[in-house]
């Protein structure tokens, strides 16, 4: 009877061991399905952090102070929710290591509450936050008047906004560089710094997307004193945004080949596609597509909007070659009508370029 018991108490605390770990997980590293319920710091704690948007740097400063606050009573929780699943209660408070776990959970709270408190002495001066700040002061200990600068040029629309998961985010304005993480906030001025791009990984399955994505891992330095280098994380199809919001160039010392986007993919698959030959002698290849130019005629024999391919034939009275010019004839595709003025020439690209190169001015 008491083996019996003792295995069944077993099963409960590794069940619900597993349990925990697993909703502390998810609690830390929300996923979609937490955030769409609302399991969140920043939504447990909506009324007191404030409006992001009206004020940026404050509703940091309080979020991340909060989540320090949370996160720091999960080992706690853990405890109360051990010793109610296992209510005989003989058995949890004998076990020494059970004790010192107990303490230690107890303790953190405490400490994670005594940081807090020390942060939001003098208005949140001691903040890491507004440390950060401070560095770019040109009054000692004025970290008010940078923030509220970066608050107004948060508020503009023309802000890139990088999500990487949940956690990490990376905002470009005008004139700031910022990465936003749970705990704290890395912030560097554009004029400031060099980006280096430093490696790349690629993923077949991605989280964000249902195919393989790249991710792009970009180091920032900043040559102020006693500012330390940090790293941005992003998606290789928001690099070209976060390139264009910056002021610096972004230095691929290492030749990192970064994948191209959608839209790029879908233009270089139809730029490098090979024409088919022509439809009418089968050995040239076609260079001849259909696009109607001409004035649309209300009637039946009105030349029609093409969308085939280039493969051109045009069926014409042999014995009347003077009406070639002014007739219509179908597409031999679609059968759509066209006519002489809807027919253009299609442009090799690697000939315009490869003669470019030798065009120029006679010395």
């Amino acid at each position: 009877m008491d083996e019996t018991l003792s295995y069944s108490k077993d099963v409960a605390l590794s069940t619900f061991t597993l349990f925990y770990i697993l909703i502390s997980i998810c609690f830390i590293f929300p996923p979609s399905a937490f955030v769409s319920a609302g399991i969140t710091v920043e939504y447990l704690f909506s009324k007191w952090l404030g409006s992001e948007n009206e004020q940026f740097i404050q509703y940091h400063i309080r979020r991340t102070s909060a989540t320090v606050l949370c996160h720091s009573l999960l080992p706690l929780g853990y405890v109360i929710g051990l010793t109610q699943c296992w209510n005989s209660g003989s058995g949890v408070h004998e076990n020494s290591l059970l004790t010192l776990f107990s303490t230690i959970a107890s303790l953190i709270p405490l400490v994670a509450g005594y940081i807090v408190f020390t942060w939001h002495k003098y208005e949140w001066s001691g903040h890491p936050i507004a440390k950060i700040l401070m560095r770019y002061s040109n009054m000692p200990n004025d970290w008010q008047s940078v923030a509220s600068d970066i608050n107004v040029e948060f508020r503009r629309i023309d802000k890139t906004c990088i999500n990487t998961g949940y956690v990490l985010k990376t905002i470009v304005t005008d004139n700031w560089v910022m990465k936003v993480m749970p705990y704290k906030m890395e912030i560097a001025h554009q004029s400031d710094i060099s980006l280096a791009l430093l490696e790349a990984d690629h993923h077949v399955m991605s989280p964000d997307s249902s195919g393989s994505a790249q991710y792009l891992n970009i180091e920032v330095k900043s040559c102020r004193e006693r500012t330390k280098p940090f790293f941005i994380r992003l998606n290789a199809v928001d690099f070209k945004d976060l390139q264009d919001k910056l002021q610096m160039p972004i230095i691929n010392l290492k030749n990192v080949v970064i994948h191209k986007t959608l839209s790029d993919k879908f233009q270089a698959v139809f730029r490098d596609q090979e024409l088919e030959t022509c439809i009418g002698c089968m050995q040239a290849p076609a260079e001849i597509k259909l696009q109607r130019r001409c004035i649309p005629i209300s009637g039946e024999h009105s030349c029609v909007a093409c969308y085939c391919r280039p493969m051109f034939a045009s069926r014409q009275d042999q014995d009347h070659p003077e009406t070639w010019l002014g007739s219509k004839c179908p597409c031999p595709t679609c059968r759509s009508p066209f006519c002489i003025l809807d027919v253009s020439l299609i442009e090799d690209e690697s000939k315009i370029h490869s003669s470019s190169r030798f065009e120029g001015n006679p010395s």
